[in-house]
Order: C-alpha cells, then sequence, then structure tokens
C-alpha cells in the first residue's frame, strides 16, 4: 500500500472510530454471542451466526484501520498558502454558479457537503492551482471548466 495523505481531523476521525469499534463495539457483539449461545443449539441459531458475522465484520474493521493508520502522512490544512492543498476551501465559479470546496483525503470525502478527494477528478484538477486559474474538468455531464476565485 502507497502512504496516503489525510488530513488532521480525517485522521482524528479515524482514531475516534477504532477506539469505538475495539470498545463498545466489540463489547456488543460479544454480549450478543453470550445472549444467542444461552440459547441452546448453535447449529441452528440464526442469533448466534448473525452475532459471529458481525464479529468477523468489525474485526476486519480494526484490521482495515489499524493498517490504514500506519500508512497516512498527516498534513495540517491549508499548508499551502496561495495554492490549493489538503485541507484548503475554495470558492470557484462553474456555470455561472459559484460552488464551495474543501479538499481533504480519500476517506473523508462527502461531495454532498462539498468535501473533495484530492484523488478525485475534481480534486486533483484544483491541486496547487492558484487563485484566478481555470481548470477543465471531464465530468459524467461532460467538460465543466471551473474558476478558482479564493483559496483559504
Amino acid at each position: 500500500m502507497t502512504e496516503q495523505i489525510i488530513t488532521q481531523e480525517g485522521y482524528d476521525k479515524l482514531k475516534e472510530e477504532l477506539e469505538f469499534l475495539k470498545t463498545t463495539k466489540r463489547k456488543e457483539i460479544a454480549q450478543r454471542i453470550q445472549t444467542a449461545k444461552d440459547m441452546g443449539d448453535l447449529s441452528e441459531n440464526a442469533e448466534y451466526s448473525e452475532a459471529k458475522d458481525a464479529q468477523a465484520f468489525n474485526e476486519g474493521r480494526i484490521a482495515e484501520i489499524t493498517h490504514s493508520l500506519k500508512n497516512l502522512t498527516i498534513v495540517k490544512n491549508g499548508e499551502s498558502k496561495g495554492s490549493v492543498g489538503m485541507g484548503s476551501k475554495i470558492k470557484v465559479k462553474a456555470n455561472d454558479k459559484e460552488k464551495e470546496f474543501v479538499i481533504v483525503s480519500f476517506n473523508e470525502a462527502d461531495p454532498l457537503t462539498g468535501k473533495i478527494s484530492n484523488e478525485s477528478p475534481l480534486g486533483q484538477a484544483f491541486l496547487n492551482k492558484e487563485k484566478g486559474t481555470k481548470v477543465s474538468v471531464e465530468t459524467p455531464r461532460g467538460t465543466v471548466e471551473y474558476e478558482i476565485l479564493e483559496i483559504s
């Protein structure tokens, strides 16, 4: 796995999720398994089977996050003043409409709230560009030209 970059906020969210999965979620699943065991015959016990599946999924996610955290580089928001970088908040204009985006890492992306991944075509088009720059991006609806109005 190659090294990934992430904002401090994204890193903190991953650490928080990991802690939740290791403590609260593990306990909940263990209780579900115990309750199912108390019901008797495990061979035809759907509750037991579902709880074991949940346990496997939870442990897999813990391993995934643990591995990811070892391969992440944290960058400060807006570290590259003057040009678009990780954590930059940008205001752009496209088709006579203004939009705001924040450049975030892959696991923080939420396009509906304006958080776009630095690895997405849109994020890559904006990276390292300066205010006033125009960039063209291929979208499912065709090529869209964006002009960067502000960077903060």
